[in-house]
């Protein structure tokens, strides 16, 4: 888009140069009529108007400039004849907005001031106004041409726009759906690992209790033990395996969909605007704060909208959680001590080193804000 306006501008000025030229090619040509006419102070008044009526419609580019112009000039010739040897400039103008009731009126000027009386002048100007009706035609084509180009440049300009915006769209959804795909495979594991290796060490920990409970030898105590307290550890490192891979599984956009989706006791909308690269942790305290506070809504609050935003920026993460209420949700007792909801919220954000703001001016607001850490390359 940097490249359309410098193009435009030298486009434009492609056309006004062709448009110069071809009035100069005229002005020259009527101005040549000196060989037949005497060049009185009449025909240098009429050739200094035809550069002015020429200059100023290039420069104005107006119809109604055109037309207010002509007429001033075609009245002029009707005093001073010679204007009318410039015919074949003004008949350019004229046919460039398609004056035609003005082109008639000053073919019969013409006529009348030089017509059978005059063979030579009217053959001159006649021929010039065939040269202009041509040049006309031919600059007419050319600005077509120009104009067609324009718009097939300006309309691939714009389908390649749509076309990056496309592409970029389906990057994203590709990224999220592999994203997903990543997080439903992370669930598979965890539930294979729980289901089959965590069942088996479970039996054999049974087993290894139940052969200590019945065995007399003396020297099979102490490898017993020693297995027991290897498959105890093994089903601790499974159990913090899975637990792991669970809380990666999450995604908290779809957590967040569904908690906004299933609240029926208001109208609820969820704004998300964040990465999938959002920590764990933050994303389990932003889950559970939304939960806490929509369930404050439904007890505390007589609101018929609620909105939900998480937002990742730059430097920080973002929740803001409001509703329309005149009743506060902040579980306010009448002492003013805040809730043990709210209170919750405020020392699981404290312990990220986050911020939480709550207002209840027109409604109930929780602004919070959570920076984010950077990691230290090893």
């Amino acid at each position: 888009m940097t490249n359309v306006m410098p193009i435009r501008a030298f486009m434009r000025k492609r056309i006004f140069m062709k448009r110069t030229i071809d009035q100069t090619v005229l002005l020259i040509y009527c101005f040549a009529t000196v060989l037949l006419v005497p060049a009185d102070t009449a025909f240098l008044v009429a050739f200094l108007a035809a550069i002015i009526y020429g200059a100023s419609n290039l420069y104005r580019d107006s119809r109604k400039w055109n037309l207010a112009s002509a007429i001033v000039f075609l009245a002029i010739s009707i005093v001073i004849p010679q204007f009318l040897l410039f015919t074949p400039l003004v008949l350019y103008g004229l046919l460039d907005y398609r004056q035609y009731i003005l082109i008639a009126v000053l073919a019969g000027l013409y006529l009348n001031s030089y017509g059978p009386k005059e063979p030579d002048i009217m053959c001159f100007i006649a021929l010039g106004c065939a040269v202009a009706m041509l040049i006309q035609y031919q600059t007419g084509k050319f600005e077509e041409l120009e104009h067609k180009y324009r718009k097939t440049r300006d309309d691939g300009a714009e389908l390649n726009l749509l076309l990056k915006e496309k592409n970029q769209n389906l990057l994203e959804k590709q990224d999220y759906e592999i994203y997903t795909a990543t997080l439903r495979e992370r669930n598979r594991i965890a539930r294979e690992i729980h289901d089959n290796v965590g069942h088996m060490l479970s039996r054999s920990i049974l087993m290894v209790g139940a052969m200590k409970a019945i065995s007399r030898e003396e020297n099979l105590k102490e490898p017993l033990l020693q297995l027991e307290v290897t498959l105890n550890a093994a089903m601790s490192s499974v159990r913090q395996s899975v637990h792991d891979l669970h809380d990666e599984s999450i995604n908290m956009k779809e957590v967040l969909g569904e908690l906004v989706g299933d609240f029926t006791f208001c109208k609820a909308h969820l704004e998300y605007d964040m990465g999938y690269d959002v920590p764990r942790e933050i994303r389990y305290s932003f889950i559970m704060i939304v939960k806490e506070a929509l369930n404050n809504v439904i007890k505390h609050s007589n609101a018929t909208r609620v909105s939900v935003l998480a937002r990742e920026h730059p430097g920080l993460y973002q929740l803001v959680i409001e509703d329309n209420g005149s009743v506060s949700g902040s579980e306010e007792v009448k002492d003013g001590a805040r809730g043990i909801g709210i209170q919750n919220m405020k020392e699981r954000i404290e312990a990220l080193d986050g911020t939480i703001q709550i207002r209840k001016e027109r409604g109930f607001r929780i602004y919070i804000t959570v920076p984010k850490k950077e990691e230290v390359g090893i």
